[in-house]
């Protein structure tokens, strides 16, 4: 059976590339060879303090437990199809949608109390090869690249957000940095960026972010206050950071809403009476639903360009030490 080395979580701090089969495809699958990976906030997660998603016992729909190959975002063409799969052929161009869930892509199925993803409880994109559920790609218009191919539009819809309400985002890693696209893609009026890194605070101004950089003596929330006479309309929290959260709750004026983008490895504590006495709304969202086809008309206007927000490439054998360490 031919070979292809993958990177394969085993446990924490402890990611290598190993030489693994290449899977067979199942009649609902495809083989997508892979063209383009990115390096999730998640996978960070979980190679620092996981197992978080990732399973060490059998998980219920795909049959894996660790080690796994991560890489849950990721693009490239179809190489083979089963012979039950009729929406796609080879040749197409795709980006993955990795849910694992009962129902497929059916109704609410981020709800799944058995949520899970391709690349973290089955194998996925940090590889030559993926195989997986057919109904999970999506076709790229020609007019995209690989590299361009939710979380963020899916944040931005959940969210009570409106054409020309202001909003705040709380950490801007890739996901933070999409928020801010999303958001500009939603008409905000103005986006106010939190971010102690120089060169993602440089990454969000060029995406039309305003930087908070506040005054000798003010806080990040205290800033966002002058600036807006009050609060934001909607803040995004982004970090994980325990801190963070009451700070995007509190940055956000009364009757204002706070959505809870970030999956936390640990609990965080904020007074009740921020949200109950000024009437604030506390949201989360867990990945997206029914939204890739929505994402890539955006893509084919200009927004989320490959230009903008991917800043370093990195080859696979050199992942562990260039992506992760």
């Amino acid at each position: 059976m031919a070979t292809m080395k993958a990177a394969r979580w085993h446990e924490a701090k402890d990611v290598r590339i190993q030489e693994v089969e290449v899977p067979e495809v199942l009649p609902h699958q495809v083989k997508v060879a892979v063209k383009f990976t990115e390096i999730c906030g998640t996978d960070l997660h979980e190679f620092l303090d996981g197992p978080i998603f990732i399973p060490t016992e059998e998980y219920v729909y795909s049959g894996q437990k660790a080690p796994v190959t991560l890489g849950h975002e990721f693009s490239g063409e179809i190489v083979e199809v089963g012979s039950d799969v009729t929406r796609v052929k080879v040749g197409d161009r795709v980006a993955v949608a990795p849910i694992l869930a009962k129902n497929n892509l059916v109704g609410n199925y981020n709800l799944d109390p058995n949520l899970n993803f391709v690349g973290l409880a089955a194998d996925g994109g940090f590889a030559k090869y993926c195989v997986l559920n057919g109904d999970l790609v999506h076709v790229i218009p020609d007019s995209l690249s690989y590299e361009q191919a939710a979380v963020a539009v899916y944040a931005v819809r959940q969210s009570a957000l409106k054409t020309g309400d202001t909003a705040a985002v709380f950490g801007l890693g890739p996901i933070g940095l999409l928020i801010v696209e999303a958001l500009r893609a939603a008409s905000a009026s103005k986006i106010y960026a939190v971010e102690l890194s120089p060169e993602r605070q440089a990454k969000a101004e060029e995406l039309g972010a305003i930087v908070v950089r506040p005054e000798e003596g003010e806080t990040a929330v205290e800033a966002i206050h002058r600036l807006t006479n009050g609060g934001v309309d909607v803040s995004y929290e982004v970090t994980g950071v325990p801190v963070v959260l009451g700070q995007a709750l509190a940055a956000v004026h009364k009757a204002g809403e706070c959505i809870v983008v970030s999956i936390w490895e640990r609990e965080a504590n904020i007074n009740p009476n921020e949200f109950a006495i000024q009437e604030k709304t506390l949201k989360g969202i867990i990945a997206y639903r029914h939204i890739f086809p929505k994402v890539l008309e955006l893509m084919e206007q200009g927004y989320f360009s490959a230009e903008k927000l991917v800043t370093k490439k990195i080859k696979l054998e050199n992942i562990v030490e260039e992506g992760f360490i």
